[in-house]
């Protein structure tokens, strides 16, 4: 086990990273090979990825940035590298990682850099979220990955709060119609849950 002291992301690390429009083309190709990122290629995960494609192009044009997030971004004056954990698989990737880059857009000194889990368990298991490799996770650095300046993830915690609550009591709810209330939510919310947290990680970094 690696010492927490020692980088767990480091340059090599992201040799093979993607950046956002990279992630969607390297998914697009897998769909059509009929396979998806990860070690799980079963139907249903596949299913899964579908799906993420049409939810990942409604998030890009219902999205948008409030005035003080685009303040607070473009503010931004040293590099900032945002490595970012997923799979294509992932529902709540599917939500959150379109914004996080249409965010960083606004500020060329904000470069996303997306890994895959399965790919990297070192790194994973170094951001764990309560003992689960919980995804997607985002974790910023300076420019020569030196200083964690903060993460997020895997979801909003409204979110996360909620699913730890149907694990302690599922009050007759199946997986299925809590799926779904989980992406109701998302399409109500349209990701004002997430530019509040972000932008609180943000401030909280600049005032350090």
């Amino acid at each position: 086990m690696l010492d927490q002291s020692t980088p767990v992301i480091t340059k090599k690390t992201l040799e093979k990273a993607l950046d956002y429009p990279g992630l969607k083309q390297l998914t697009l190709d897998l769909i059509a090979q009929g396979k998806t990122t990860g070690m799980n290629q079963s139907e249903s995960y596949l299913d899964y990825t579908r799906m993420n494609m049409v939810r990942m192009k409604r998030v890009e044009k219902t999205s948008k940035i409030s005035p003080e997030m685009e303040a607070l971004i473009k503010n931004i004056s040293e590099p900032q590298v945002w490595v970012i954990l997923t799979e294509a698989w992932c529902g709540d990737g599917s939500q959150s990682i379109p914004f996080l880059a249409k965010i960083a857009e606004l500020n060329p000194l904000i470069s996303i850099k997306i890994i895959f889990r399965d790919e990297n368990p070192e790194v994973m298991d170094r951001y764990l979220t309560n003992g689960a490799r919980s995804i997607p996770k985002l974790i910023a650095f300076d420019q020569n990955l030196e200083e964690e300046l903060y993460t997020w993830g895997p979801r909003p915690k409204f979110l996360q709060d909620r699913l730890l609550a149907y694990k302690e009591n599922t009050h007759g709810v199946s997986s299925k119609e809590f799926s779904e209330g989980t992406y109701l939510w998302y399409a109500r919310d349209r990701n004002r849950s997430l530019e509040k947290e972000i932008m609180k990680l943000i401030s909280e970094y600049v005032m350090a």
